[in-house]
């Protein structure tokens, strides 16, 4: 899936006012949902005046706000259609930058049936549950699909 890739607008409409209403910096950076499936979660962010540091190279700021919108998207979704009250948050993050990012980049979540899990043991438990979700950057326009940053955020999800 390269970077020009079909855009799904609906949700990424959804992203963007979510980020309107909660989280701004969502908004500012402005990605793109590619795919939303059960399976897995592709954003876009585009490289511009907005994203990109003195280098000329993504600001590792809007990297990390392209993982979190790929790690927790399909946690919201899965929310969402659980019906119930719950709360998502990133625990702790490890991030890991391999490669300078020079144009658009790719964030995938393919964790999917695991988050899926994770929604249904917080709904029965009551309590807090964790999950560490995988995200990988890619850079199609510059590096294929080797990976430019890894990162693992610990998603964590509680009844309200």
């Amino acid at each position: 899936m390269g970077t020009r890739a079909r855009v799904d607008w609906r949700e990424t409409f959804r992203v963007w006012g979510f980020g309107a209403a909660k989280v701004p910096l969502i908004l500012f950076v402005r990605p793109r949902v590619l795919e939303l499936s059960d399976a897995r979660c592709v954003v876009r962010v585009p490289l511009r005046y907005r994203t990109r540091n003195h280098l000329g190279s993504m600001y590792f700021g809007t990297i990390c706000v392209g993982a979190d919108v790929a790690g927790g998207l399909m946690a919201m979704r899965e929310i969402e259609r659980s019906g119930e009250r719950l709360s998502l948050i990133f625990g702790d993050v490890k991030g890991e930058f391999l490669k300078r990012v020079e144009s658009d980049a790719l964030f995938e979540c393919a964790d999917g049936p695991a988050v899926r899990e994770l929604i249904a043991r917080a709904r029965q438990s009551g309590e807090r549950e964790s999950l560490p979700v995988t995200i990988t950057v890619t850079v199609p326009d510059k590096l294929g699909e080797e990976p430019a940053a890894r990162f693992v955020l610990n998603l964590s999800v509680k009844r309200k």
